[in-house]
């Protein structure tokens, strides 16, 4: 485990996954800021920071819970990434291009949990 949380590859590419979801939700239709949009930013800011958060407890038990939760969120994140494409609200390419961060991200928490449990 780095000592600084912010070293961390996978809270980098979180973090730019939050923004990028910031990026196409702007285009959302207004009537969505209180429903899809609200609820995928609320999901791409809670995956970094579980990540943070975990990190900073300082315990391995902790951590590994927090990026437990960070996987969860990333995988909600997933679904309301797919609806907003069937909902026309994001492109097919902009879909794809979500959806390959989210699966690295995904590999990468999973590859992170077990190295801290194995610690």
């Amino acid at each position: 485990m780095k000592s600084n949380y912010q070293e961390l590859i996978v809270r980098q590419k979180a973090m730019n996954l939050a923004e990028k979801i910031y990026t196409f939700t702007t285009k959302f239709p207004t009537s969505e800021l209180y429903g899809i949009t609200s609820q995928m930013r609320r999901c791409s800011v809670s995956i970094p920071s579980n990540i943070a958060e975990g990190h900073q407890r300082g315990s391995s038990k902790f951590y590994v819970n927090f990026l437990r939760i960070a996987k969860w969120s990333t995988a909600e994140l997933e679904t309301q990434i797919m609806l907003s494409q069937r909902l026309w609200f994001l492109s097919k390419p902009n879909e794809k291009e979500l959806l390959d961060e989210i699966l690295e991200i995904l590999k990468m928490l999973s590859w992170l949990i077990s190295a801290v449990k194995t610690k």
